[in-house]
């Protein structure tokens, strides 16, 4: 009994280890590969079993290699199959929030991608089903989107394994291309940049990060640049102040001062952003003269810098800050009595060669840029 049982024991074992595949490397044969972009806050990530050229030049497209349209392959469910985009296992396409493919919406998801070759165009296929092999079980009740794209053909050079690439990133889109042999078959995942990352941070806010008062800060900020969901942002910038978690200083204050003047509520935006430079620094209060400039608000950037005079005195900002505010109103003269006065005040080499620079410029007649 204690014999049978060992050989029970021992012929499990050996099944067990015959079920167990060796891992060895690609060699000569189809290529393991990935590959990952980040778009804004979004993931897209491709893998695939790369192929060769392996010297079939001007032999792959519309042959056995890769098929026109839909087939059936011989093997497996799918009666009429597209091409695997890739070779072994499925080509899968994986991004971490909704984007768009040219345009069409794809949902947040992993999917299977096949492309269905034609000699002028290229469907490409989005399958729920990410886990078969290769496209021998393709059904089409399975498509979650597909886009008809128009592929590029005769290249120059030839790329001898299949590859995906990422170019002409922008904030919110790449271009993704299959490129194989003389081929490519581009097309554009763009995301919905502001609705991703309002949607991450209205998230990440109920956790633990929202214990952090800066955070509120940095998600207002966010909204305030890109002018959209500012009544929000406006709760979000009192948190930003309020305690127990947020601090009133003048670059909490400024947000909200911010926000309120988009929100077209310009009396209580000018009453915050004066409770802003009462609480700056002199270089914060330079600093928004200068901002004040560059939205061509020459009027009162100068009130900014003449209060940043009376308030910290006779220093090389202030003097420095009359200069450009004088010049910006279209006083040259004083402005360059400011200057001269500011020159002997400057703290280093790099600041006094700044100085003498305005000095120069307005000595010609000329006013001083932002």
């Amino acid at each position: 009994m204690k014999k049978l049982h060992l050989t029970l024991v021992f012929l499990c074992l050996v099944s067990w280890l015959n079920a167990q595949n060796l891992t060895l490397p690609a060699g000569g044969f189809n290529q393991k590969s990935g590959i990952w972009q980040r778009i804004g806050i979004t993931d897209v990530k491709i893998t695939w079993d790369a192929p060769g050229v392996k010297g079939r030049e001007g032999q792959i497209f519309g042959t056995t290699v890769v098929h026109y349209g839909f087939q059936n392959l011989g093997f497996g469910t799918s009666q009429a199959a597209p091409w695997r985009a890739g070779a072994n296992e499925c080509t899968t396409f994986e991004v971490s929030t909704d984007v768009k493919i040219d345009g069409q919406l794809l949902p947040k998801g992993k999917y299977g991608f096949f492309i269905a070759v034609y000699p002028d165009s290229c469907t490409l296929l989005f399958s729920k089903n990410s886990q078969a092999w290769g496209s021998f079980f393709y059904d089409p009740a399975d498509d979650a989107l597909r886009v008809t794209v128009r592929q590029q053909k005769n290249l120059p050079g030839s790329r001898e394994w299949l590859a995906y690439t990422f170019s002409d990133p922008t904030e919110n889109s790449a271009v993704v291309a299959l490129e194989w042999e003389r081929w490519r078959i581009p097309f554009t995942v763009s995301v919905d940049l502001a609705g991703t990352v309002i949607a991450s941070m209205r998230r990440e806010l109920q956790s633990s990060t929202g214990f952090i008062g800066s955070n509120w800060q940095y998600a207002a900020q966010f909204c305030l640049q890109k002018e959209t969901n500012l009544e929000e942002a406006l709760t979000w910038a009192n948190n930003a102040i309020n305690p127990p978690l947020g601090i009133e200083s003048f670059s909490t204050l400024q947000l909200k001062a911010q926000i309120l003047e988009k929100l077209k509520r310009t009396e209580e935006s000018e009453k915050i952003m004066q409770a802003a430079l009462d609480k700056a620094t002199i270089l914060e209060m330079h600093g928004y003269g200068r901002q004040l400039i560059s939205q061509k608000k020459p009027a009162k950037a100068l009130e900014v810098f003449l209060a940043n005079f009376k308030k910290n005195g006779d220093t090389w900002p202030t003097h420095v800050g009359l200069a450009r505010g004088y010049s910006a109103a279209g006083d040259l003269q004083k402005a360059l009595e400011h200057a001269k006065i500011a020159l002997p005040q400057a703290p280093d080499d790099l600041n006094r060669k700044s100085v003498e620079g305005m000095i120069k410029t307005l000595n010609s007649g000329k006013a001083l840029g932002q």
